[in-house]
């Protein structure tokens, strides 16, 4: 049961709260910038192996490990969600690293 506050304290629980949200949130896109830095190696052993960027049975293997032992309390439905968004996203990167190359190859032909 939540015991009553003052103004005051709330308002400072409220500003501590929203430093320790402010310093994860950093955390998060240093670790989701990480993350797509790896994204041009994972586009050229693809294309090596003439696979498309898409793979349903991979995306949905990271969803079923991120969910493994999940304490909550965000649930597994929520980690899905969150996690078909990033994996879009880096599709997305792997299209635009995949086009970079073939220009690369396009200007060389030349």
């Amino acid at each position: 049961m939540a015991t009553t506050m003052t103004p005051t304290e709330a308002e400072a629980l409220l500003a501590d709260c929203r430093l320790k949200i402010d310093a994860i949130d950093a955390q998060l896109r240093e670790l989701l910038n990480r993350r797509a830095g790896i994204v041009e190696g994972v586009v050229r052993a693809k294309q090596s192996l003439a696979m498309p960027i898409y793979e349903p049975k991979r995306e949905e293997n990271v969803v079923r490990k991120v969910n493994e032992g999940n304490p909550g309390p965000l649930s597994d439905e929520a980690f899905r969600h969150i996690f078909e968004t990033i994996m879009s996203e880096m599709r997305i990167l792997q299209q635009v690293y995949l086009d970079q190359i073939s220009q690369t190859a396009k200007g060389t032909a030349e």
